[in-house]
């Protein structure tokens, strides 16, 4: 009945008015077309196949879009417009290695919202943590919500799609104030250091290794950049682009680690290789860092935990969570960050504060 109708259509009166009725991909379609004391039945049924036929006319004009290929030449060339270079490649790996793999041949029309929820919960039992199955979650909505404002399909099939409950978390660790006593007690002077600017001033290990002497001020790391697989790159957020405070104890360090180095002009790296570029983090965690925190059992202590215990230790010292975010880079809510800001002063008695709390213990 309802292909009959898309071909053909149909017209019923409606409050004086003649109303056309066709189906669009098992959709009900109408439309006014026109007073009945004005328009005749035979006009009205014109009317409406006119409708129809142009309907049809599109849909055998319209290219039946493959998931695939909607991803690699309309999805991906767009949103990398928005994307960072290091957003992209994680994006566009993730989508290929499990969506595109799995629905690349398929047209876009031919969706269903619990086959992709179905996905979900196969890359849950496959052993996928819940940060990847939830990526996966909102890379499927938006590819659907692009194919619905493209026109090629009319409703989204991942719009109400869940990351299942039994996605495996991961334990976010944290160092206690012994234990960050003890961490930096087992490193050597560089990498004490580099420690330090994670869980003391809450810096990114790419914020630090980008770090040159000519952002290390009096009182703060002014953070313009970043590394991020040994490329030079603008910081990971508006919010990123900061002035991280630094501790008195910290501008001694940084003070003496000064009068060590080989080049200290403005442009010069303040953590150099060999080569005169900028240290590698996977080879100073992997090479020194790793290494010294096994003998104190502290190597799970990754940079992501280092800048998790800053925030955990800031709070547990009664410091305003806007500080800590502004210091870390994060944000707290629009209205916080848009309309209210932290003077780096006040910031740096916060880590002043974090410092001499581990100092006297």
């Amino acid at each position: 009945m309802r292909g009959r109708r898309y071909q053909t259509g149909g017209i019923k009166k409606q409050r004086g008015r003649w109303v056309g009725m066709w189906w669009v991909d098992g959709r009900r379609k109408s439309r006014v077309l026109g007073f009945v004391s004005k328009m005749s039945k035979s006009s009205a049924r014109e009317a409406v196949n006119r409708i129809v036929a142009e309907e049809n006319a599109k849909r055998e004009t319209c290219k039946a879009w493959r998931f695939g290929e909607f991803v690699e030449l309309v999805y991906v060339p767009y949103y990398s417009r928005k994307w960072k270079q290091s957003t992209r490649e994680n994006n566009v790996n993730r989508v290929n290695v499990h969506l595109v793999a799995a629905f690349g041949e398929r047209e876009l029309t031919g969706f269903r919202r619990d086959e992709l929820q179905d996905l979900l919960d196969r890359k849950v039992k496959d052993g996928l943590s819940f940060s990847v199955v939830d990526h996966l979650r909102w890379d499927m909505k938006q590819v659907f919500d692009m194919a619905v404002a493209e026109g090629h399909i009319e409703r989204n099939p991942a719009l109400l799609l869940f990351t299942p409950r039994d996605a495996k978390r991961p334990v976010h660790r944290v160092m206690t104030m012994k234990e960050v006593q003890i961490y930096f007690g087992a490193l050597e002077r560089r990498e004490r250091l580099i420690a330090k600017l994670a869980v003391i001033a809450g810096m990114r290990p790419g914020e630090i290794f980008a770090l040159t002497w000519g952002r290390m001020t009096a009182a703060y790391a002014d953070i313009r950049q970043r590394v991020y697989r040994g490329m030079i790159d603008t910081p990971k957020t508006e919010n990123s682009m900061r002035k991280a405070a630094l501790s008195e104890g910290l501008l001694a360090e940084i003070e003496t680690w000064r009068m060590m180095a080989v080049e200290t002009c403005a442009e010069a790296w303040v953590f150099p290789s060999e080569r005169m570029t900028p240290l590698s983090k996977d080879n100073c965690w992997r090479r020194s860092m790793h290494p010294a925190l096994a003998k104190v059992g502290l190597e799970w202590a990754t940079f992501q935990v280092m800048r998790r215990t800053h925030a955990t230790l800031m709070k547990a010292l009664g410091v305003d969570g806007k500080l800590v975010a502004d210091q870390l880079g994060h944000t707290l809510d629009v209205n916080q960050n848009v309309y209210t800001q932290s003077p780096v002063e006040i910031r740096q008695a916060a880590v002043n504060q974090l410092e001499k709390s581990l100092q006297v213990m």
